[in-house]
């Protein structure tokens, strides 16, 4: 007879203010000794948004790696599983002392903080690096109409551009929320109009101003087998100094905004984006949320 393994996890709302909103994350414990494979399997299964496995960090300086898995790939790093995570780390008394320390990921350390008693966090914020931008999408039509719209739905002359703090994602601006609300993707249409970016699969992102330093998003990214997201964690950083150098939201030195997302799918969710913004640049990027427990349980697992 086969043995079985168990495997604990946690599954949190990520970036919510209420139980049942955010974006939903499963964190599993021990994962030492699971292949990718497996990983890939069990994320696909749950079939989250993302799904984290816990390993023995490689360097002394991190409380612990993670492996980040979406139902269809694996991702070096990502926004809302490293918040997720940080947060349970906290909870479960894995963190060395004191309101900060550094997670492990495919792309280095990720450093985080922690708000609150760090046995039950109010708020965790994560440091995104610097934000880098490609040269605009020149086909605005196309992508338009690869979203269901108009030319006119889109937001003047702010430019479709691709941004990135360590995960790449395009940046659409359309003209309001309700606009953001009708748009749906279609990628063979954003094959055409902009190829390297769908070759790339990366996700998609529409915005629109929201009132005074808000805004109001949506995600798609059917290349990772995740048709819409409803909080997206790696991307808010680059689309903080996006929206900032781009003039859609007013930010003079050390500044906060607000991201709205997932409102569309009954997932209302809010990502906090800190920044100084002068005449460098925007830097000092840091993305967080609030965290609601929902699940502890445990996946059995057949072993070979």
């Amino acid at each position: 007879m086969p043995g079985i393994r168990e495997l604990r996890f946690v599954h949190v709302d990520v970036f919510a203010e209420r139980a049942l909103a955010g974006n939903p994350l499963a964190v599993f414990f021990d994962a030492d000794g699971l292949d990718g494979a497996t990983m890939q399997a069990i994320a696909r299964e749950l079939n989250l948004s993302e799904t984290v496995f816990l390993l023995t960090p490689r360097r002394p300086d991190c409380a612990a790696r993670i492996r980040i898995f979406t139902p269809g790939r694996e991702l070096p790093f990502a926004g809302h599983p490293t918040i997720g995570t940080a947060w349970v780390l906290s909870r479960e008394g894995l963190v060395p002392p004191g309101d900060r320390f550094t997670i492990e990921e495919e792309i280095g350390p990720v450093e985080v903080s922690v708000e609150g008693d760090p046995r039950a966090p109010g708020f965790i914020w994560m440091k995104h690096r610097d934000a880098t931008f490609e040269p605009p999408v020149r086909d605005r039509d196309g992508v338009a109409a690869a979203l269901g719209l108009k030319p006119d739905d889109l937001l003047g002359s702010v430019p479709i551009e691709v941004g990135s703090t360590g995960n790449p994602f395009l940046y659409v601006p359309l003209r309001d929320a309700a606009t953001v609300d009708r748009a749906g993707l279609d990628p063979r249409r954003l094959d055409e109009a902009a190829p390297a970016v769908a070759a790339a699969g990366l996700g998609l992102y529409v915005l629109a101003p929201h009132g005074a330093g808000r805004l109001y998003t949506r995600m798609f990214a059917p290349a990772h087998g995740v048709a819409e997201d409803p909080a997206t964690g790696s991307a808010a950083g680059a689309l903080g100094a996006y929206a900032v150098r781009h003039g859609l939201v007013e930010a003079r030195g050390e500044s906060r905004l607000v991201a709205e997302q997932g409102t569309k799918m009954g997932h209302q969710s809010f990502l906090h984006i800190a920044l100084l913004a002068d005449a460098a640049g925007v830097r000092d990027l840091r993305v967080g949320g609030a965290v609601v427990p929902l699940i502890d349980g445990r996946l059995r697992l057949p072993l070979p």
